[in-house]
């Protein structure tokens, strides 16, 4: 699914694992859930094939979340904006950069952000210990190019306007109030990868809370599945959840990643979903006999 249209560029996106993760949802689902949503890449590609016809994305990032609601709900407003900062790079584009974040940083306009969202180094959102925005700019290109942006913001408001509930709640939160007609995705941050420094983004989820949170689904049979755990090479990311839970973890091979390939290294990144109990139980024929006949790439354990 890698032609579906993408505005923000954003390091630790699932777009380009969403047709593998796919393959494990129900063919049809009342709401997908997506209480850390990020770009909303799974949203995006579910509401291409039709999966759901509604869909909640959450998100601690308050102007992420603005920014995505502007995207599918106002789509030539933000354009024409996104349009007219571009264009006013082209004296000193490095300066305009800084400029721009400085704004941002003084009013969290969303406006703002997607500029500087697709300018920064690598789409990978930082902030300082003062909750300021401090990534740098890509000095060797100015960004997407307007027109280029447009037919992305368009294409993604066409999968999803007037579907969508927008909230910036704790996940918790969100959690509470799903019940067994929606489907959850959750993709948190792993554990040890972020600190607790940046509640607005990136603020560290206690691994104890989290297994708490699966749990009470669980109980509540929810169906989920969940990206939580990784590797690249033999350096693994984040703690693998408890076996009691009753989860089945999958391991999908993304295959090398750019920064070990511009070091000539063979490294395979290797992620892991989790499919819940519910999900297994009551998967549709075409889940199972994947599940069954898994392709190379997925290894099951």
């Amino acid at each position: 699914m890698a032609n579906l249209p993408h505005p923000i560029q954003y390091q630790g996106s699932k777009r380009n694992l969403a047709s593998d993760i796919l393959r494990f949802l129900p063919n049809k689902i009342g709401r997908l859930v997506e209480p850390f949503s990020g770009t909303a890449a799974i949203s995006i590609a579910a509401a291409a094939r039709q999966v759901s016809q509604k869909f909640w994305i959450n998100d601690l990032n308050l102007p992420l979340i603005k920014l995505l609601e502007l995207i599918i709900e106002q789509p030539d407003k933000i354009a024409y904006l996104y349009t007219k900062i571009w264009n006013e790079q082209h004296g000193n584009s490095v300066e305009h950069y800084y400029k721009i974040r400085d704004e941002f940083n003084k009013t969290n306009d969303p406006f703002l952000f997607l500029y500087l969202l697709s300018r920064c180094v690598k789409g990978s959102v930082r902030y300082n210990s003062d909750g300021l925005f401090n990534q740098s700019p890509d000095k060797r290109r100015k960004g997407t190019r307007p027109e280029k942006m447009r037919q992305n913001i368009e294409g993604v408001s066409h999968l999803l306007k007037n579907k969508c509930l927008f909230t910036a709640l704790d996940y918790k939160d969100v959690l509470a109030k799903v019940d067994n007609t929606d489907f959850v995705y959750m993709d948190p941050p792993y554990q040890g990868v972020c600190g607790n420094r940046d509640s607005r983004y990136c603020s560290g989820i206690s691994f104890d809370e989290f297994v708490s949170a699966i749990e009470v689904l669980n109980r509540k049979a929810i169906k989920f599945a969940i990206s939580y755990d990784g590797k690249r090479g033999n350096k693994i990311f984040g703690k693998k959840l408890p076996e009691y839970l009753g989860l089945k973890k999958i391991q999908i091979e993304v295959g090398r990643s750019s920064q070990a390939t511009l070091l000539g290294k063979q490294e395979i990144t290797v992620e892991s979903l989790y499919l819940s109990p519910t999900l297994l139980r009551d998967c549709s024929p075409e889940i199972e006999n994947y599940i069954l006949g898994f392709p190379k790439q997925l290894t099951l354990l």
